[in-house]
C-alpha cells in the first residue's frame, strides 16, 4: 500500500495508473510515427508536438478515474469495458474541439487523433483484461496472518476477499478458542503457543493482532522476537484503517484518544483551512452566481414558500449556527412529525428538489456559511442539535467530531452511501474520525477533487 494525500492506495492500482499513462502516450506517439513518417521526431520535438499529447492522455486517464476504473479492477463485462473506453475517447475528442476556441497549439492533428484513439481502445482494453486476470493477482501481494478472532478481523478478511486490488491475502488465523472453525472463510492454523511454527510455515509479510481480550493471552515474547526478526506486526485497528480508510470505533480505546499525538484536531491546519476555504468560497460564489439566480427563480416558481431554507445546526465546539440551503422540500414538511432524518426518496422532497439534491445545487448557499466562518469547504457534515443529543448518547466518540469545523463536503460524504440509519451514522463517524486524524491541506484538496466525481456519478451521503 502507498499513502498519498493521507489516503492508502493499493500498489497494484498505482502501478496500473502509471502504466496506462505510458501506454496511452505510446499509442499516440505510434500514431504520430505512422502518420508523419519520416518527420515524426521533428514534429514531436521541434514543432512542440509533445505538448499536444498532454491534454489527450490526461483527459483519457482522468475519465477512467471518474468512471471508478481505478477502484474496482474486476472486469464485470467486456461490453462495459468497451463503453468506458469509448466514453474516455469521446471526452478527449470533446476537449480537442474546445481547444479549437482557445489554445490551438495544444490541439492534436486529426489524423493522429483518429489513429491514436483506435490504438488506445485496442491496447488499453487488452491491457485491462490481462491486468485484471493475471497481473493484479501477483503484484504487491501481501500475506497476512491474523492473531485472534474478533469482529474487526472478520471485517478485514471479508473486505480483502472482495477487493483483489488491495494486493493482500489472509493465509489464516491463530487462536486458543475450543472450536475456532473459520474466520471470514480463512482457516484456523493453530493455537497462540504455536505461532513461531506457523510463521515459519506460512511466511506472512504481516501479523495482525486483534484479540478481544489481550491481557494474559497474547504470546508477547514470541511476538517481540518475531518483530526483532523483521516481521511487521500491527494491531487490527491499524489494519482496519489501511483497508477501509476509516477508524474502527469497535477497536478505538479512550486511551488512544488521550495519548495519541495524531488523533486530534491540527490547530495550524485548521487556521490555514479557514483562509483557503474563505478564498475558495468567494471565488465559487462569483462563478456560481448565475446558476444560483436560476435555481432561486425555479424554487420560487415551482412551489410556494421561501427560496432559502434555514435550519439550526451544531458547529465547532457545539456552537449552534444557522445553515442555509435552497429549499428542496415543501413548506411545513415537519409539521406533525418534528425533527426526522431525511431519507432516500423522501416523499417530502419536491420534484424540483429531487434534482437540486441530486446535483448538489441545494447546498450552494452554504458558501455564505463559509464566508461567515461557521463552516469550511471540507469537514464533517453539521448535524441538527436534536440528533446530536440522541446520537451522542448512543454512539461513543460522537461528540469528538465537533472539535473541528463542519464542512460542505467531507471524507464521509464522498465514501459512504446516502443513509439514514444508526449503522450509517456509525460508519460516517468512522470516516470523520479518520479525517480528523489525517487532517491536512493536501487531504482537503483531494476530498474536493473526489467530490467532483461524486457529483458527476450522482452518489454519496446526505
Amino acid at each position: 500500500m502507498i499513502r498519498l494525500f493521507q489516503v492508502f492506495f493499493p500498489t497494484g492500482v498505482f502501478a496500473l495508473l502509471l502504466s496506462e499513462l505510458v501506454l496511452c502516450t505510446g499509442c499516440y506517439v505510434l500514431a504520430t510515427y505512422l502518420v508523419y513518417t519520416p518527420y515524426w521526431d521533428l514534429y514531436l520535438i521541434n514543432d512542440g508536438g509533445w505538448w499536444s499529447l498532454v491534454p489527450v492522455v490526461f483527459t483519457v486517464v482522468l475519465t477512467f478515474y471518474y468512471q471508478d476504473m481505478y477502484v474496482n479492477l474486476r472486469i464485470q463485462s467486456r461490453t462495459l469495458l468497451l463503453q468506458q473506453l469509448s466514453l474516455a475517447i469521446g471526452v478527449a475528442l470533446l476537449v480537442q474541439s474546445l481547444l479549437n476556441y482557445g489554445r490551438v497549439e495544444l490541439m492534436m492533428p486529426r489524423q493522429i487523433m483518429l489513429v491514436g484513439s483506435i490504438f488506445s481502445v485496442v491496447v488499453l482494453g487488452s491491457y485491462r483484461l490481462i491486468y485484471a486476470s493475471h497481473v493484479i493477482g501477483i503484484l504487491g501481494r501481501q500475506r497476512l496472518l491474523l492473531v485472534g478472532r474478533s469482529e474487526v478481523l472478520e471485517d478485514i478478511t471479508r473486505k480483502i476477499g472482495e477487493r483483489v486490488e488491495l494486493g493482500m491475502r489472509v493465509v489464516g488465523f491463530v487462536d486458543d478458542e475450543e472450536t475456532p472453525g473459520e474466520l471470514g472463510g480463512t482457516p484456523w492454523l493453530g493455537r497462540l503457543g504455536e505461532i513461531r511454527r506457523i510463521v515459519e510455515q506460512t511466511k506472512p509479510d504481516r501479523v495482525v493482532v486483534g484479540m478481544t481480550d489481550r491481557r494474559g493471552q497474547l504470546p508477547m515474547l514470541e511476538l517481540l522476537d518475531l518483530r526483532f526478526q523483521g516481521l511487521a506486526i500491527e494491531t487490527a485497528a491499524t489494519a482496519y484503517e489501511t483497508v477501509f480508510t476509516r477508524l474502527s470505533i469497535k477497536e478505538l480505546q479512550p486511551a488512544e484518544l488521550v495519548f495519541s499525538p495524531e488523533l486530534r484536531p491540527n490547530v495550524a491546519v485548521m487556521g490555514l483551512q479557514q483562509v483557503y476555504s474563505w478564498a475558495l468560497a468567494l471565488v465559487a460564489l462569483v462563478l456560481a452566481f448565475p446558476v444560483m439566480v436560476l435555481v432561486a427563480l425555479a424554487v420560487r416558481v415551482s412551489s410556494r414558500g421561501p427560496v432559502f431554507y434555514r435550519q439550526t445546526r451544531v458547529g465547532l465546539n457545539g456552537k449552534l449556527f444557522t445553515l442555509y440551503k435552497f429549499r428542496s422540500m415543501g413548506v411545513d414538511a415537519e409539521v406533525g412529525t418534528g425533527a426526522v432524518w431525511a431519507s432516500k426518496n423522501d416523499p417530502r422532497v419536491t420534484p424540483l428538489g429531487k434534482w437540486l439534491r441530486k446535483l448538489r445545487l441545494d447546498e450552494l448557499p452554504q458558501l455564505f456559511n463559509v464566508l461567515k466562518g461557521e463552516m469550511t469547504m471540507v469537514g464533517p457534515r453539521p448535524e441538527r442539535p436534536e440528533f446530536v443529543k440522541m446520537l451522542s448518547e448512543k454512539i461513543p466518540y460522537y461528540r469528538q467530531r465537533h472539535y473541528v469545523k463542519p464542512g460542505i463536503t467531507g471524507w464521509a460524504q464522498i465514501n459512504h452511501k446516502y443513509g439514514d440509519t444508526l449503522e450509517d451514522t456509525v460508519t460516517k463517524l468512522e470516516y470523520d474520525l479518520y479525517y480528523i486524524k489525517r487532517q491536512s491541506v493536501v487531504f482537503d484538496f483531494y476530498i474536493m477533487f473526489q467530490t467532483v466525481k461524486v457529483m458527476l456519478l450522482s452518489r454519496g451521503a446526505q
